[in-house]
Formats: C-alpha cells, sequence, structure tokens
C-alpha cells in the first residue's frame, strides 16, 4: 500500500509541473493582451498622426516650392530649401509620434544625439556636402541655368539638393557632383556676364599678303550679326610659326551666341580665303642638300 501512494505521487508531480507553466504562460499571454488593448488606441492614434503628417507636409512642401517658384529666389536655391524643409519636417513627425508614444522626451533627446554622433561619424563626406550645399547657397557662384566648368566637367546648372549640384552637359549628360568637392573646387561660370570674347586664330601661307587676310576676317565680323560691335574686335598677326602666319582674332558676342559665331565665322573664313586665293598651309619640312 504505501508503495503504490508513492508511485501515485511520483506519477502526478510532472502533470502539475505542467499544469503551473500553462498558467504562468496563460497569465504573460493575458497581461500582454490587457496591456495592448490599453496602449492600442494611442498606437494607432500615433500611426494616423504619422500618416496625416507626412500627407501634410507633402502639401505643404509644394506650396512652399511654387511660392518660391514664382518669388526672386533662384530654382537652384529652391530645390536646396525645399529638399532641406522636407528633412526638417519629417524629424519634426517622427518626435511627435514618438512623444505621443509616451517615450520620454529626454530618451528622444539622448537618441537623436547618439544617432547624429554615430551618423557624423559614419557620414563626414555628406555632412561636408551638406555645409558645402549651404556655401553655394549664400555664395552664389552661380545660379541654375549657368553653364559652368567644375571638377573636369561643363554642363547647365539644373538643380542644387542637399548633397549634390546636378548639372547637364552638352551631350545630355547628367552629372552629380558633391556640393563639398564644388565649394572646395575651382568653378568657371561661363554664363554670369552677359558678353563673352571669343578668340579664334588662323595660319596662312607665307606666300600670302597678311594685310589681305586681315581685311578678310574684319569685313566677316562687321558683316556678321552675331558680333558685337562694342568692343571692337581685335585681328592682328600674332606670331610667325614654322610654316605660317598666324592670325588672331578676338571678337565679343552674347553668351548664348558664342558656339554659333565660333562656327559661322570659321565656316565664312575659309570659304573667303579659298575664293581669295589665300592658303592655309599645314605642316611641311624644307629639305636642302648641299652639293661638295
Amino acid at each position: 500500500m504505501i508503495t503504490t501512494a508513492v508511485t501515485t505521487e511520483t506519477a502526478t508531480q510532472p502533470q502539475t509541473d505542467v499544469i503551473d507553466q500553462v498558467e504562468k504562460a496563460s497569465g504573460l499571454l493575458s497581461n500582454f493582451g490587457e496591456k495592448f488593448k490599453a496602449v492600442l488606441p494611442t498606437v494607432i492614434f500615433a500611426i494616423v498622426i504619422f500618416a496625416l503628417g507626412i500627407v501634410l507636409s507633402k502639401v505643404l512642401i509644394k506650396i512652399i516650392h511654387r511660392f518660391m517658384s514664382k518669388s526672386n529666389i533662384d530654382n537652384a536655391a529652391t530645390s536646396f530649401l525645399v529638399s532641406l524643409i522636407k528633412v526638417i519636417l519629417y524629424t519634426l513627425i517622427i518626435v511627435i509620434c514618438l512623444t505621443l508614444l509616451n517615450v520620454p522626451m529626454s530618451s528622444i533627446i539622448a537618441v537623436i544625439g547618439a544617432a547624429g554622433l554615430a551618423i557624423s561619424l559614419a557620414m563626414q563626406n555628406s555632412l561636408s556636402n551638406l555645409a558645402g550645399g549651404f556655401i553655394i547657397l549664400f555664395a552664389k557662384p552661380f545660379k541654375s541655368g549657368d553653364t559652368i566648368e567644375t571638377e573636369g566637367s561643363i554642363g547647365v546648372v539644373e538643380s542644387i539638393t542637399i548633397l549634390y549640384t546636378k548639372i547637364i552637359t552638352a551631350d545630355n549628360k547628367t552629372v552629380l557632383i558633391p556640393n563639398g568637392k564644388v565649394s572646395n573646387a575651382k568653378i568657371i561660370n561661363y554664363t554670369d556676364l552677359p558678353t563673352r570674347r571669343l578668340d579664334m586664330s588662323y595660319d596662312i601661307s607665307y606666300n600670302n599678303d597678311f594685310e589681305t587676310a586681315k581685311m578678310i576676317i574684319s569685313k566677316i565680323a562687321a558683316d556678321s550679326e552675331l558680333v558685337l560691335d562694342e568692343p571692337e574686335p581685335l585681328i592682328r598677326l600674332g606670331a610667325h610659326k614654322e610654316s605660317s602666319l598666324e592670325i588672331i582674332v578676338k571678337v565679343w558676342v552674347k553668351n548664348e551666341n558664342y558656339f554659333e559665331a565660333s562656327y559661322q565665322m570659321s565656316e565664312a573664313v575659309k570659304k573667303e580665303f579659298d575664293s581669295h586665293n589665300i592658303e592655309i598651309p599645314y605642316n611641311q619640312l624644307d629639305v636642302h642638300i648641299i652639293e661638295n
């Protein structure tokens, strides 16, 4: 009888342990369910505020962009400011949602500070580009629509974003140059001023009269509607080369006519030189044989 009682007590012990574990798990689930029910309205409210904030931010950004486009603010500066405002608004929305979820403000500030430090260490180049964007924005070395040369690329400035300056080359390629490099690099702005000097040179044979060649080029420049009268064109004998005389030509044109004027002048000079039998020589070597 004693043996049977011990055996029965031993057999029921594992069942009791299982029941206890189930009851504990059930209690935990029940507590979690109650807490989830308690915070569910807050979570839903935070999600709604987040979605509503994103929508309102997009609407506000469009309004700001439209307002800046109608003002005297340059398009490149507008794109930079809009990008910066977008980042600020999205950051505010996230902070507001965390606050609604009862996350302490001190914790939010600590997380933002730690994240800012980590990001600043990991993204030093990006921060340099951001600072470069501000330098470009306030120093204004160029504006949207200007033709510039920087970092080995020549093109028309289309926009300045938070991190990059976007230019379009003459062959329709998009070049994105980091703002940090642009702010520290040499920048040549070809269209900052309304006029630009066009420098060309033409070689003629030593057998031709350079004064005649000068008069031909002068007439072509005077007859061209793209060449400006003021400043006065400069056409002079520039150099005595090994196989030719170099005539230098410096005329002033409007920026938008720079390339077309160059093409027109070159074509007209070739036609007039041919009609007046003025030779455009090529490199040659004269060999003299001396007999003893």
